[in-house]
């Protein structure tokens, strides 16, 4: 099968451009942009830089990081080849060394559980908002797999979008088998990133940039 080909990253930042603070790459759902998660920014703990990326396969109106097979789950071909893009530029803006974070909502979320599940010590950890982990499609998700990784997960639970069976089993990875040092938050609402869940995302980040 031919090397996908895709598009330079589009890219919009907030905060310092100091290239040695932690930076902080927010993940946009399925259908969705850079533009609409990059809002998130100033509700954050500012000093850190933000970094909002355009995911490389556009769908519909918006953009997706990898093709499916079922909501919430990957085609592993489409994921590898699009996390292999992610890291090139990656590799590029924060060399190793520099503190990378991962926040990612939804699709987006289950892009940025595929990266930590690749290279746990790349990344200083990663917050899975209203999503599933990247199941079954070629990555290891092995006892202890992400130990001496920090991870956020935060679900709704009436989420109509994403699989309660997928909910579930990502809950039940993150905060047991995967090692992970993990918060984790339920909220009684569905597929939505809400005022408390903000708030929980920003005091993870404070903890977790230190």
């Amino acid at each position: 099968m031919a090397t996908p080909t895709f598009p330079e990253p589009v890219v919009v930042t907030h905060g310092p451009s100091d290239p040695d603070a932690p930076l902080v790459v927010l993940l946009h759902g399925r259908g969705s942009h850079e533009g609409e998660i990059i809002s998130l920014a100033p509700h954050l703990p500012q000093g850190l830089q933000y970094a909002a990326v355009r995911a490389p396969i556009a769908e519909g109106g918006g953009f997706a990081w990898f093709a499916n097979r079922g909501i919430g789950r990957p085609v592993a071909e489409s994921l590898a080849a699009t996390m292999a893009w992610f890291r090139a530029w990656l590799d590029d803006v924060a060399p190793e060394g520099r503190p990378v974070v991962l926040v990612g909502f939804s699709g987006g979320a289950a892009f940025a559980g595929g990266l930590l599940l690749a290279d746990p010590q790349r990344f200083v950890g990663g917050a899975i908002l209203f999503a599933t982990m990247p199941f079954d499609a070629g990555l290891p998700t092995t006892p202890e797999r992400l130990a001496g990784t920090s991870t956020l997960v935060i679900q709704g639970d009436t989420d109509q979008v994403i699989p309660r069976e997928l909910l579930d089993r990502t809950w039940d990875y993150l905060t047991g088998e995967s090692g992970a040092t993990t918060t984790a938050l339920r909220e009684p609402g569905g597929h939505d990133l809400t005022a408390a869940s903000r708030q929980a995302l920003s005091a993870w980040l404070e903890d977790v940039t230190a």
